[in-house]
């Protein structure tokens, strides 16, 4: 699996940006008042926070795992663990989130899994779907106990709309796209052998795919989906230690800002947590930058702590659940590929 230097540029262009999104959301905070926050940080707290955030990783590598295994592909846990560690390094380099990283994500599981890449892609699909389940739940119960217990303010109560509109109009949205997937099929392909016939006027390399090709290959991707929604012992087990996963990253944040010696209504952080990861569709990588803005402005509100302090548990939470897993991904996943490649040479023998 390698990366030509369009992909390179890219993500080299991205990380600029969201550093540059990131000085100015501490230059606003306040740089020194952050630092002094920080200075001031319990560090067993702090490595406290690493365990839980590897924890949330291990959930969510058993939801892939699950998913697999509905697929008819079995692996390890360790494996499963690793292969999910590389699927988040590859979302958290590339723009878009999810989105940008799926591609390449599926690439490494049909890899390293030998199944094949609409599976792949299908797997790693179904678990970003599934982790949308429990993110907008426990983003529910935040919002009621904030409705229940305290008295929300005008951007509380706009932010608790857009939630119960996005519980709502999501899965209609896919449903209605599921019923009609034969036709978001040819409407996909159409698009796809449009615009790669464009581009390959003028790249030689490149070859347009036809119409067929492209339907075939979605077909393959919408059954691996099919094949996981009908196993409901498999979704609700996926379900399960994706909950566990979100359950664990608010944890995350929970602790740090107890290693700042605040505690904060763990309501807060529930609610926080899943709305905040909603800004990683930004075209930054993994969402750096734009994720962190977000925590900080949801945080001084919900949890009423000072933009410095917010800003201050925001980078140890995101040092463990962003940082923390570009390291073991961008680890794991050399490691897969050198031994992928081993193992294709030894085939080829």
């Amino acid at each position: 699996m390698r990366l030509d230097l369009g992909d390179v540029r890219t993500i080299l262009v991205g990380f600029v940006a969201a550093l540059a999104v990131l000085t100015v959301i501490f230059f606003l905070a306040g740089i020194d008042e952050v630092t002094a926050t920080l200075s001031m940080a319990d560090g067993r707290v702090i490595a406290l926070v690493a365990v839980v955030a590897l924890g949330w990783l291990f959930a969510w590598s058993m939801s892939l795992r699950t998913v697999l295994r509905v697929l008819g592909v079995r692996i390890s846990v360790l494996r499963a663990f690793f292969l999910y560690a590389g699927a988040t390094f590859a979302n958290n380099v590339t723009p878009f989130g999810q989105a940008g990283g799926e591609p390449f994500a599926a690439l490494l599981i049909s890899r390293t899994t030998n199944a094949d890449y609409e599976s792949s892609l299908g797997a790693i699909a179904s678990v970003d779907s599934i982790n949308f389940v429990p993110s907008i739940s426990f983003a529910l119960v935040g919002v009621a106990y904030y409705a229940t217990v305290l008295t929300l303010g005008d951007t509380a109560v706009m932010i608790a709309l857009a939630i119960v509109a996005l519980a709502i109009a999501v899965p209609a949205a896919a449903v209605f796209g599921w019923r009609n997937r034969t036709k978001v099929e040819f409407a996909i392909a159409n698009s796809v052998v449009r615009v790669v016939g464009a581009f390959a006027r003028f790249v030689p390399r490149l070859s347009s795919p036809t119409k067929p090709a492209v339907v075939h290959r979605l077909r393959g991707f919408f059954d691996a989906i099919e094949r996981v929604a009908g196993d409901r012992r498999g979704l609700l087990l996926s379900v399960f230690f994706s909950a566990l996963g979100w359950l664990l990253s608010s944890v995350s944040l929970w602790l740090s800002f107890y290693a700042l010696g605040y505690t904060v209504p763990f309501a807060a952080v529930l609610f926080v947590v899943p709305i905040g990861s909603m800004a990683s569709i930004a075209p930054l990588p993994g969402g750096l930058g734009g994720v962190d803005a977000a925590l900080v402005l949801l945080l001084v509100p919900m949890a009423g702590v000072s933009v410095p302090t917010a800003s201050a548990a925001a980078i140890i939470h995101r040092g463990a659940t962003y940082f923390l897993p570009v390291l073991i991904g961008g680890s794991t996943t050399a490691m897969l590929e050198a031994d992928n490649a081993q193992t294709g040479s030894i085939k080829s023998d």
